[in-house]
């Protein structure tokens, strides 16, 4: 498996380079965004075993601080 989603790894990438763990990216999605994940969520879309919705996306970008489209594409 590992297809469910093509930017778990850019999330891993992008969370792991601002010393954010998944407990604490799935705490601020709950906090500012009413989106509730727990931290197994989270490392199943960051190992593309889940899916992704796209308002979930659009929440993490936020909270990285990144582009929608580099999650996706790898681009900006």
């Amino acid at each position: 498996m590992g297809n469910a989603n093509i930017s778990g790894p850019r999330i891993k990438q992008i969370r792991e380079k601002l010393k954010m763990d998944q407990v604490e990216l799935a705490a601020a999605l709950d906090v500012e965004y009413g989106i509730r994940l727990k931290q197994s969520d989270i490392s199943e879309i960051e190992r593309g075993t889940r899916g992704i919705k796209d308002y979930e996306l659009n929440a993490i970008s936020k909270i990285l601080n990144v582009d929608p489209t580099w999650l996706l594409r790898g681009t900006n």
